[in-house]
């Protein structure tokens, strides 16, 4: 079973934490210095929230696949529908190691389909002082071509 997903961007981690707490009636599952995660039953979200320099709103909305199978047949609808932006194997993003697809709708809003593999120690799999470029960009096409490099406050373009 599929689970919504939603990241949003906000301008003081904190107070957001502490609404979005009692808006839920938990605590998120998942906390760092620039990140917030609930992964609720009812309703059946993953709700993240970061304070990453991002004007503060939807960053973007997506649908987390269960398993490669559930993942393969979005991929393969968002191919068909020649709205595959970008695909991401074993990539590292908001904490977690990911296999996803990106889309953009054509109202310009971005969508990431992805299937969770694990935790990850860091924001993305490589820093922004590490001068590689590849693989240190986080949340698809958009922040690719933004420019971001890493996940934090001092990151430029998008940032899930």
């Amino acid at each position: 079973m599929k689970r919504f997903h939603v990241h949003l961007n906000v301008d003081r981690l904190d107070s957001s934490i502490r609404f979005y707490t009692m808006l839920f009636g938990a605590a998120p599952g998942v906390v760092k210095p620039d990140y917030a995660k609930w992964m609720l039953d009812d309703p059946r979200v993953n709700f993240a929230i970061s304070q990453r320099g991002g004007r503060a709103g939807v960053d973007h909305l997506g649908v987390q696949a269960e398993d490669e199978a559930e993942l393969a047949a979005i991929g393969q609808r968002l191919q068909a529908a020649d709205a595959l932006a970008l695909a991401e194997q074993a990539t590292t993003c908001c904490y977690a190691r990911s296999d996803k697809f990106w889309a953009e709708d054509p109202q310009g809003v971005r969508w990431e389909s992805f299937r969770t593999l694990g935790e990850a120690a860091t924001c993305t799999s490589a820093s922004a002082d590490d001068g590689q470029g590849a693989g240190a960009a986080c949340c698809g096409p958009v922040a690719i071509a933004a420019g971001a490099t890493a996940c934090g406050p001092k990151a430029s373009g998008s940032c899930c």
